[in-house]
């Protein structure tokens, strides 16, 4: 069995469609998105009154002279993860005053992605033979779950054994410790491990398990991140460059360590793309560059007598 295994495309629809030609691709069995899966932004282009746009996004101020320009850069937008969204100064103004008005629309925005993602790994799915896993991450809301739930092509893992070939369970959580942004599925380290424990007790082989879960073991080269002072900024070395720490789950990690499972694939942290092994069990996180249209992924082969190799890809 061949796993092609990638994680935190935030909403890039560049980055999504890339992991369903992933599988073809690859010569995979198994395709498997590990969480996070949702943006984070929403960009407003604003009509003017001349009928022309403007827009500023990533500090670059635009100015939009016609349809073309404006389909363009949404394009752009949205395969770097983000939300355009055509408006006009009324409205941003009422938004501006209302502000719970904007987080109504980001999740409208948000749904309507997942639902468009659904319905184009049904169609592209459809005739092929792949086992396609995609798992909502700490930053994604609850309400895309009964999106992912009615596709006929996307299983949804999170919470469940699976057994994903005839010798290998695979128990997948997109839940993480608390993390500074107070995101939708952060969670107390004591709830993570009754997560993760609820799914482990009902494991019948977990020498052949793999531990899908999207935040990595703590005291890894996967968990690297950068250390925040009181205002959520990177502290600095003396040389400029940030000082990184640990950031992962003791959870998790104890899991690990107690149940030494095949495999672990991770996410979460998007600069800490690293292999090791915790035991006997080796652990993956790709990394993340989905601002970039670049879909990072790891291959695994597997067989009855373990881990035959493992690569990591991008494209």
């Amino acid at each position: 069995m061949r796993i092609y295994f990638t994680t935190d495309v935030h909403g890039s629809t560049v980055c999504f469609k890339k992991f369903l030609n992933a599988a073809k691709f690859y010569s995979a069995d198994v395709a498997i998105v590990g969480g996070d899966i949702t943006g984070k932004l929403i960009i407003p282009i604003v009509q003017q009154a001349d009928g022309t746009y403007s827009c500023k996004h990533q500090g670059t101020p635009y100015a939009l002279n016609n349809q073309d320009e404006v389909g363009h850069l949404r394009k752009r937008i949205e395969d770097q993860g983000y939300y355009p969204y055509i408006t006009n100064k009324n409205e941003m103004e009422d938004f501006a005053k209302q502000t719970s008005k904007v987080d109504d629309l980001f999740t409208q925005l948000m749904l309507q992605r997942v639902e468009e993602w659904v319905k184009l790994a049904d169609e592209r799915l459809k005739d092929q033979k792949v086992a396609c896993y995609v798992q909502p991450g700490n930053d994604d809301r609850y309400q895309i779950d009964p999106i992912l739930d009615k596709s006929q092509r996307i299983i949804n893992p999170d919470g469940k054994v699976i057994l994903i070939d005839e010798s290998h369970e695979m128990i997948s959580t997109g839940h993480a410790n608390i993390t500074p942004w107070d995101c939708p599925r952060d969670e107390p380290e004591e709830k993570l491990a009754e997560i993760i424990e609820a799914m482990a007790s009902k494991v019948k082989d977990m020498k052949n398990c793999i531990f899908n879960f999207h935040c990595p073991p703590y005291g890894t080269h996967l968990d690297q991140g950068p250390q925040l002072d009181e205002n959520l900024t990177p502290k600095l070395d003396a040389g400029g460059a940030a000082r990184m720490t640990s950031v992962g789950s003791a959870s998790v990690r104890n899991a690990i360590d107690k149940y030494q499972p095949l495999l672990g694939l991770h996410g979460h942290i998007h600069e800490s793309k690293a292999s090791e092994r915790l035991g006997r069990t080796l652990i993956l996180n790709p990394g993340s560059e989905y601002g970039e249209g670049v879909l990072r992924g790891a291959l695994i082969d597997l067989d009855k007598k373990g881990i035959q190799s493992h690569l990591f890809v991008q494209g």
